[in-house]
């Protein structure tokens, strides 16, 4: 309870996760539509992808060392995090992105251009509805990505539940430890299965069970 309570943590991890998930979403999903609609600039899926290799730790301290003195108050901490946990987010939503509009039947498109269908229309109307469950898929990898890498910027003083595993950690407290690992991932649990049924809303029948024939293996 209080001001280090549960529901501050939880209020502050959530704020955190949300504005970085919105950012990185901003940037990669119409970029990822550009390059599965044109086929340009695919180098920047596989750089982005080459990215996450980069360890997140580490990352996260030495953009806290470089951009922190620079700054006042709490934005010395809440800034760098941010920029990193976009960093991070950014990968999965333009691959998934670009991978769901490359993978569209060119005999989609081929039909909507005889139809009359311009560039635009092709994209927003054939293109984009097919590729959702790719670009869904994208977002909830990103999501996780970003709910789990929130709670080691804790080590940066920016809060959220991560706070309980430092601040346990440091006192020795290890019950504290325990709280906030399982409320993580209880997070982690719910933020999935909301999303999960967030697809079986938006995503179309037939493009759920096209994607259920694909996974399934060819006959012997």
């Amino acid at each position: 309870q209080g001001t280090d309570g549960i529901t501050r943590r939880l209020t502050e991890h959530l704020v955190y996760s949300g504005v970085t998930v919105l950012i990185a979403a901003l940037v990669a999903l119409p970029l990822g539509l550009w390059i599965g609609h044109t086929g340009r600039a695919t180098w920047l899926v596989s750089a982005s992808n080459a990215a996450r290799a980069v360890p997140s730790l580490g990352l996260l301290f030495a953009l806290s060392l470089f951009v922190g003195p620079h700054l006042r108050g709490e934005a010395a901490f809440v800034l760098p995090s941010l920029v990193v946990l976009v960093l991070l987010a950014i990968p999965p939503l333009l691959a998934g992105t670009y991978a769901g509009v490359e993978a569209v039947d060119p005999g989609a498109r081929d039909a909507a251009k005889g139809m009359g269908m311009g560039a635009l229309q092709l994209l927003w109307q054939v293109e984009l509805p097919c590729a959702l469950p790719l670009i869904l898929s994208g977002l909830r990898g990103a999501v996780l990505q970003v709910i789990g890498t929130a709670t080691i910027a804790a080590y940066i003083s920016l809060g959220g539940l991560g706070a309980f595993l430092v601040n346990g950690l440091a006192s020795g407290t290890y019950e504290v430890v325990a709280g906030g690992a399982v409320l993580v991932a209880a997070l982690a649990l719910v933020a999935d299965l909301a999303l999960a049924a967030m697809t079986r809303l938006i995503v179309s029948p037939g493009l759920r069970e096209a994607g259920s024939r694909r996974r399934q293996p060819a006959p012997a």
